[in-house]
């Protein structure tokens, strides 16, 4: 039999971006303003939230590790590819790979976590407004957050240790802006079947555990309105849940479209869209939909604006 001499792959190569200089720059221009929207809307919720006294609250110290996800989410792959648009430099090497993959998934599977946790937030705000404070204490609150954090890392560990510890040896070019985990896979030259699986069941259980939480809170929510067959009932719980419930629509259903399917269905064109979803969009409208929908947000985003401009 003949031996082939497989040689390791040492960096890889993003092949996801216009080649056409004119395009490339208009995409250079227009990724950068929505990163630095991006930033600047979910910075100034998170300075909103941390300086602001009526807006220390449960729901509002959750909303801040929302917009500190949304932060490290864009700045996690979006200079890099602003790098691959202006200088054209398209590789990375297989250690910053592997990383970026590691805090890419850590980021998206912690914000898969807390989406869930809002939901039950809101569920008790709801459905126990007279307990909600004794429900959902401080304590409980850190040990939420600590543990969807916790539970990002973890579940991001076990994919990233799942995919490169496979063998690449053959195609280096990512058909992506960054390392995620449908592109990385395909480029692999041993059988990935069953680490696929694997991460197919994880991801379902996680995935299918935290939507079956945030499904039986709205759920709640809705028996409760039900029941009390109030009109300020409706417009008190449509203003309570339905910033809430329009981020988790629109996350969840690009998350699962990327990550709960099998590799054969990888379409690179397809993919980058979603991708740009809830890697770009979905960090930049989330501020937009809390602060344009909340009132107590607008206000304190006021007195903060107010402060910077007297600080100036």
């Amino acid at each position: 039999m003949q031996r082939v001499n497989l040689s390791a792959v040492s960096e890889f190569v993003f092949v996801g971006l216009s080649d056409a200089p004119e395009i490339r720059l208009l995409l250079f221009v227009l990724f950068l303003l929505i990163y630095l929207a991006t930033m600047t809307g979910n910075i100034t919720l998170l300075v909103a939230i941390c300086t602001d006294s009526h807006l220390h609250s449960p729901m509002y110290f959750f909303l801040g590790n929302l917009s500190l996800l949304d932060i490290l989410c864009s700045t996690i792959t979006v200079p890099k590819m602003l790098g691959a648009l202006l200088l054209e430099k398209k590789e990375i090497s297989f250690a910053g790979c592997l990383f970026q993959h590691f805090f890419l998934i850590a980021v998206v599977g912690t914000e898969i976590f807390l989406l869930a946790v809002m939901a039950y937030d809101r569920y008790v705000a709801v459905c126990h407004p007279l307990r909600y404070l004794t429900i959902v204490s401080a304590k409980l609150c850190a040990h939420l957050a600590t543990g969807t954090w916790a539970a990002g890392v973890l579940n991001s560990l076990l994919h990233t240790s799942l995919i490169f510890t496979l063998s690449f040896c053959g195609p280096n070019k990512i058909h992506q802006y960054y390392c995620d985990i449908p592109p990385v896979l395909a480029l692999s030259c041993s059988s990935t079947r069953s680490r696929e699986l694997v991460i197919l069941l994880v991801a379902g259980v996680l995935g299918s555990s935290a939507c079956v939480v945030t499904v039986v809170s709205y759920i709640y929510i809705l028996l409760e309105i039900l029941s009390r067959n109030s009109p300020g009932m409706w417009h008190k719980a449509f203003s309570t849940c339905g910033s809430h419930l329009t981020v988790v629509c629109l996350f969840y259903g690009t998350t699962i479209c990327t990550y709960v399917r099998p590799s054969f269905t990888y379409s690179p064109h397809r993919d980058r869209v979603v991708s740009m979803l809830y890697g770009m969009l979905t960090p930049l409208l989330n501020p937009i939909i809390y602060s344009l929908r909340n009132k107590e947000v607008k206000c304190a985003l006021r007195r903060v604006i107010s402060r910077v401009r007297s600080a100036l």
